[in-house]
């Protein structure tokens, strides 16, 4: 089964960017083949999605960060990124990546680590 590890979070202040990264290790899926996507839990809400890359390369974004946030992909690494960009405060959360249904767009893969990401002056 394909596993996930996070990275790139960090403590930045606002206006500042970041860059994670989503290693795809364990099996023999590539990111490209597949629906992919960034989430975030902030402290007492729910995860949510922040976007989303289809494997033919459509991307979708949550309405908060569209304009300042992409993701992409690394095909020969493997490696799923976000750029995160303008951040904000209230973008502050633990942020995952996972593998979705591209028929129904629900998360279906193992969740990892998550890698914090901190927006504070």
């Amino acid at each position: 089964q394909v596993q996930f590890v996070e990275s790139g979070g960090g403590l930045v202040q606002p206006g500042g960017s970041l860059r994670l990264s989503c290693a795809a290790s364990g099996s023999a899926d590539r990111v490209y083949a597949m629906g992919m996507g960034w989430y975030r839990q902030a402290p007492g809400k729910q995860r949510e999605m922040v976007a989303r890359i289809y494997s033919a390369g459509a991307t979708i974004y949550t309405d908060s960060v569209r304009g300042r946030f992409s993701i992409s992909r690394d095909n020969a690494k493997n490696t799923l990124y976000l750029q995160m960009n303008s951040l904000k405060p209230e973008d502050t959360a633990i942020y995952y990546c996972n593998r979705f249904s591209q028929s129904s767009g629900v998360p279906m893969g193992s969740w990892g680590q998550g890698t914090q990401v901190t927006v504070s002056s």
